[in-house]
């Protein structure tokens, strides 16, 4: 069973990853990690990026991460064009993970673009993990050093946790960790038996 894993920006996903990788029975991606190798590993990419953002989005092999941030972070269109050359690549590196992990009952693909890169279509089950707003921008400036502003422009720049959680099968509250840990052993425990059962 594919699990997509979705929730904006300091929701808490990679919590809620780890704590579902704590069970034999799960293997999981993370896309935004994988995203980063594959944008300084794939001659694909690395071309399609040179010719949409100019030759200084590689300095000797290597992406210039802060070049192209300050470039997408402001606008939406370009944030669009970045994900629309990288993702794809994910995708396809993501069919070799699950055919790595066949013996796996469930396979989580953690994306926080899952809906806006169309992977939602891929995946049998789709859980979001939603915290309060101040919450996030608080995870977000402690995480990155950064300012609220910041913080709300990217917030601003994604899908809004409300229409992401109505298009969820299961939806996580990731305010507390306790809280949190009990919503994923029962969603666990649910997942598993419909596979079982299916």
């Amino acid at each position: 069973m594919i699990v997509g894993l979705t929730g904006g920006i300091g929701s808490g996903k990679s919590t809620v990853a780890k704590l579902f990788a704590k069970y034999p029975n799960t293997a999981i991606y993370i896309a935004d990690e994988e995203a980063k190798k594959l944008m300084n590993s794939s001659k694909i990419i690395a071309e399609k990026l040179i010719f949409e953002f100019g030759n200084e989005t590689y300095q000797k092999g290597k992406l210039q991460r802060d070049f192209l941030a300050k470039i997408v972070f402001q606008n939406p269109e370009k944030l669009a064009k970045l994900n629309a050359i990288v993702h794809p690549e994910v995708r396809k590196h993501f069919q070799d993970f699950i055919k790595i992990n066949q013996d796996k009952s469930l396979v989580f693909y953690e994306n926080a673009i899952l809906f806006e890169s169309k992977s939602n279509l891929i995946c049998d089950v789709i859980i979001t993990v939603f915290a309060t707003l101040s919450v996030r921008v608080e995870r977000v400036m402690q995480r990155d050093h950064c300012t609220e502003e910041a913080v709300m422009n990217r917030i601003n720049n994604q899908m809004s946790e409300e229409a992401k959680m109505l298009q969820s099968n299961y939806i996580i509250n990731n305010d507390t960790l306790l809280h949190t840990q009990n919503q994923v052993k029962n969603i666990h425990n649910i997942l598993t038996e419909k596979r079982i059962t299916i």
